[in-house]
C-alpha cells in the first residue's frame, strides 16, 4: 500500500521547475470522466480543437482501436474498422470538413499504411499498399509509418520509420503526389534512426523527432532542405514526439524512457540555434509517454501513455 501511495504522490508531483521557473502545466485529474474506456495500450492522441473532440488510438486484442472523447472528458463513441496497429493519429480540419488520419504499423492485411477516416470511422483514403512493407525507393510504399501531419492546405508530411526499413520524411501534395522526400538510415545530417513524430510551424519549418539519434531535426517545408538540429536536450533520452504549444512559443516533447515531458523554447524565425529546455513535467514511473497532441484553442496538452495505458490531459497554468 505504501508503494502505491508514493506512486500516487509522484503522479501528482508537478513541481519540477527548470532553472527556477514556475511550473507551466497541471494535471486535469477529471479527464477523462471514466478511465475504464481505455482497455488497450494507448499509443496516440489527436485533438480536434474546432469541434472539441479528442481521438485516442489504442492497441490490443478485441479492443476498439479508436476512442472518441469530448474535451471535457466524456466518452462519446468508438470505432474499429480497418485499423490494425495505430501508431500516430492526426485530425485535419478544413473550412467545411474534418477527417482523421492514422498511421498503421500492423503486419497484417491493413498494416504499413496511412489512412484517412471520417470522424465516425468511415475509411476514405489509403496511402501505401495494405499488408506490404515498403522499400525506400517507392514514395508511397511505407514500412511502419510513424506519424503524419497535414497542413490546412492539404499538404501532408509523413515520417516513415517506426523501426522498419525506411527512415525518411516525405511531403505529399493534397492529391497524394510526392513533393519531396528526404532521409536514409544513419546518423549524419538529414539521416534518421526512427523518425517518430513530425509537426510544422507557421514559419515554414518541419520539425522531426529523430528518436534513436536523440535529436530533433528541422527542414524547410518548401524544399526539404536541412536547416539544423537539436541534440543537447536529449542526453538522457531521445524525443518521441514534437508538438507546438498553441502560441508556438514552445515545443512539447515526450521522453518515454524517463517518463518526462520536456518543454523547449521555439525559435521564432531565422537560425534554429540549439535547444533550450524551459521546463519539464515529470510523470509517474512506468507511465511511458509515447505521443502527445495540443489543443490549439485551449492550449491543453494530451499525453498518450503506453505504460499507464491511459491518456492524460495537462492544462496550462
Amino acid at each position: 500500500y505504501l508503494f502505491l501511495y508514493f506512486q500516487v504522490l509522484k503522479a501528482f508531483d508537478y513541481s519540477s521547475p527548470w532553472k527556477g521557473q514556475q511550473q507551466m502545466y497541471k494535471l486535469d485529474i477529471g479527464w477523462p470522466k471514466i478511465p475504464d474506456y481505455f482497455t488497450g495500450q494507448t499509443f496516440c492522441v489527436a485533438v480536434d480543437s474546432l469541434h472539441g473532440l479528442v481521438y485516442v488510438g489504442q492497441r490490443g486484442e478485441n479492443v476498439p482501436k479508436v476512442l472518441v472523447f469530448s474535451e471535457e472528458g466524456y466518452f462519446l463513441y468508438s470505432w474499429n474498422n480497418t485499423v490494425e496497429m495505430p501508431h500516430g493519429i492526426f485530425v485535419w480540419n478544413t473550412a467545411t470538413d474534418s477527417s482523421v488520419w492514422i498511421t498503421d504499423v500492423g503486419t497484417g492485411k491493413y498494416g504499413h499504411t496511412v489512412k484517412q477516416y471520417s470522424p465516425s470511422g468511415k475509411l476514405m483514403q489509403i496511402l501505401g499498399t495494405p499488408g506490404n512493407a515498403g522499400s525506400s525507393l517507392i514514395p508511397l510504399q511505407f514500412d511502419q509509418p510513424a506519424e503524419i501531419f497535414v497542413e490546412e492546405s492539404g499538404d501532408i508530411y509523413v515520417v516513415d520509420g517506426d523501426g522498419g526499413m525506411n527512415n525518411r520524411l516525405l511531403k505529399l501534395s493534397d492529391d497524394y503526389k510526392e513533393i519531396w522526400l528526404t532521409g536514409t538510415n544513419g546518423t549524419g545530417i538529414g539521416q534518421f534512426k526512427i523518425p517518430h513524430s513530425v509537426t510544422v510551424d507557421p514559419f515554414g519549418r518541419v520539425w522531426v523527432a529523430d528518436r534513436d539519434n536523440r535529436r530533433i531535426q528541422v527542414f524547410d517545408k518548401m524544399t526539404g532542405e536541412w536547416l539544423g538540429s537539436w541534440s543537447s536536450c536529449f542526453s538522457e533520452d531521445g524525443p518521441y514526439s514534437v508538438r507546438f504549444t498553441a502560441d508556438y512559443k514552445y515545443l512539447i516533447v515526450a521522453q518515454l524512457n524517463i517518463n518526462r515531458l520536456a518543454i523547449l523554447a521555439a525559435p521564432l524565425v531565422g537560425s534554429i540555434g540549439d535547444c533550450v529546455m524551459v521546463n519539464t513535467v515529470q510523470l509517474a514511473d512506468e507511465t511511458k509517454p509515447h505521443l502527445v497532441d495540443v489543443d490549439m484553442k485551449s492550449g491543453a496538452v494530451y499525453v498518450a501513455e503506453i505504460g499507464a495505458q491511459q491518456v492524460q490531459k495537462y492544462v496550462p497554468l
